[in-house]
């Protein structure tokens, strides 16, 4: 049986919801290895609506997460509130703004604010499990403030941007600064994360930090066959056609 590997996502477009490459590369790198995918979102109202062509807030509009996310899903999404670790081999997050408005205030508040509470729960429930979690881009940020006030101490990293490195010291997490496509593993704690775009980099760069952070993901779950299908379909992939 593949892996059951929970993919969280907070709206569609980066400005107020999940960053649409990010979410595209996790679930191609996901089904290349054969994991079972599973699409979560929360049902409640978004922090903002924002005008990816202006970059603006668009006064009195509303939507709600789960029916946006439901985009980049194509309908095949479940309401996070339904969903516990039971239901999980892993869990991945993929980064956007969606992750700090949306799946929590860190947008505003920083490393004051706190974590939606279903996000909470199940992010403290696959901890519990000691099934791995993967976090792109700004959302390690979550795991920092949930498992660092439990005194779990998690290692991450969002690359090299001091600013938020530094309140994740703040919640009670460990920054690790890596390169563009690298991932940082946390083995004790069974986290995986890699910067995407908290750098100033390509869709390119993007996908292969989301090649590796599946991997990595999936190495923890103990998925060897996914594994291996991962490891042929690279092979395939690098052999010159005849």
């Amino acid at each position: 049986m593949s892996a059951r590997v929970g993919v969280v996502l907070s709206g569609c477009g980066v400005q107020d919801g999940s960053e649409i490459h990010e979410a595209a590369s996790i679930l191609i790198a996901l089904d290349r290895r054969g994991a079972t995918t599973i699409c979560i979102a929360p049902s409640i109202p978004q922090a903002m609506v924002v005008n990816h062509l202006t970059g603006k807030p668009v006064p009195g509009a509303h939507r709600n997460v789960l029916e946006e996310s439901a985009r980049i899903a194509r309908g095949k999404i479940r309401d996070l509130a339904s969903v516990c670790a039971d239901d999980l081999d892993a869990l991945i997050f993929p980064g956007g703004f969606g992750a700090a408005r949306n799946l929590s205030d860190y947008a505003t508040k920083g490393a004051s604010g706190s974590v939606q509470k279903d996000i909470a729960r199940l992010i403290h429930q696959m901890h519990v499990a000691k099934k791995p979690i993967g976090l792109a881009c700004i959302s390690p940020v979550l795991a920092a403030k949930v498992l660092g006030a439990q005194g779990a101490g998690p290692k991450l990293t969002i690359g090299t941007d001091p600013h938020t490195a530094a309140a994740i010291g703040e919640m009670g997490g460990q920054h690790h600064s890596v390169g563009p496509s690298d991932v940082f593993i946390d083995e004790e704690n069974r986290l995986v994360s890699t910067p995407c775009y908290m750098n100033d980099v390509g869709p390119w760069i993007v996908f292969q930090g989301a090649e590796k952070l599946v991997e990595e993901v999936l190495r923890l779950t103990g998925d060897t066959a996914s594994m291996v299908r991962g490891h042929l379909a690279n092979l395939n992939a690098d052999r010159p056609s005849s």
